[in-house]
């Protein structure tokens, strides 16, 4: 079992930055990859970047310049630096771990960016 608590959401003017964290139990967080995703309302869950246990990172076309993943394997947390936000990055976030064959989800954290 592994239990994921997303922080550091809220509300920022267009422009402006916000770093998400996801703090992961277990011992083996250094060989999982780790996933955020966002919802907007209305919408459908979108994959917004992945770290996988070798640093390699990927991210969403509609991010790319703007957000950074990272990892801090050592605290056995997850990271989305997210910059030069606008009113459409507003969602709620989630960290997600897919692990022999078992998505965990975290309860998300509400990124609201005004215009």
């Amino acid at each position: 079992q592994v239990q994921l608590v997303e922080s550091g959401g809220g509300l920022v003017q267009y422009g402006g930055s916000l770093r998400l964290s996801c703090a992961a139990s277990g011992s083996s967080f250094s060989i999982y990859t780790m996933n955020w995703y966002r919802r907007a309302p209305g919408k459908q869950r979108e994959l917004v970047a992945t770290i996988t246990q070798n640093g390699y990172k990927n991210y969403a076309d509609s991010v790319k310049g703007r957000f950074t993943i990272s990892r801090d394997n050592a605290k056995n947390t997850v990271y989305l630096e997210m910059n030069t936000l606008k009113p459409e990055d507003t969602a709620v976030y989630y960290c997600n771990a897919f692990i022999t064959g078992v998505n965990y989800w975290g309860q998300g954290t509400q990124v609201t960016v005004s215009s």
